[in-house]
């Protein structure tokens, strides 16, 4: 008589029979693939070390994030708020944070940073979107969605404590000349 064993139970069970991993650890696992292009990582990195200044946002929930093009300029509208935006590369800067659901970020006062900064956020959003699909592929819909809640949650409580900045940055005054 064969004595069963944890492992022989392993291989006769089956697959579907077998634990899911949790959102959490799904979570964990898109998080630890991103690395440094998850985006509160991005944000510490690229956005924090620059001068900027504090910018307060209209998070929504269910409601979708649209860049508008009007005869006034471009603006984003979110939900039933729209803000004007100074250009299509700020625009795009500010949607992504908007989707991410943050209240406040800090938005770089060098215009010519942001073009780049709106390209890298944009990828590192949908790369963890296809993260998120990928990692729970075997799963249903409302998994996922869990998971990406579970994300979105955590990246909007590590902007909050990377902070937004002061709303008015610190010029260097100093205009003494030297003769």
């Amino acid at each position: 008589m064969e004595l069963v064993t944890q492992n022989s139970v392993e291989r006769l069970t089956p697959k579907s029979h077998q634990r899911q991993p949790s959102i959490d650890a799904v979570a964990a696992e898109v998080k630890e693939l991103l690395g440094e292009i998850w985006l509160p990582e991005l944000y510490r990195s690229q956005v924090r070390p620059l001068r900027t200044r504090a910018y307060a946002l209209h998070p929504v929930h269910k409601e979708a994030v649209e860049i508008q093009h009007t005869l006034l300029g471009i603006e984003l509208k979110t939900g039933r708020y729209r803000t004007l935006c100074p250009d299509l590369a700020t625009a795009r800067y500010l949607a992504v944070w908007t989707r991410a659901g943050c209240a406040s970020i800090a938005v770089p006062y060098d215009i010519t940073q942001i073009s780049r900064l709106a390209d890298d956020l944009e990828s590192a959003w949908h790369r963890m979107l296809l993260l998120v699909d990928h990692a729970a592929a075997e799963r249903k819909s409302a998994f996922r969605l869990r998971v990406r809640a579970k994300l979105l949650s955590d990246l909007q409580h590590a902007i909050a404590e990377a902070g937004a900045g002061a709303a008015i940055p610190k010029f260097n005054q100093n205009t003494k000349q030297h003769t």
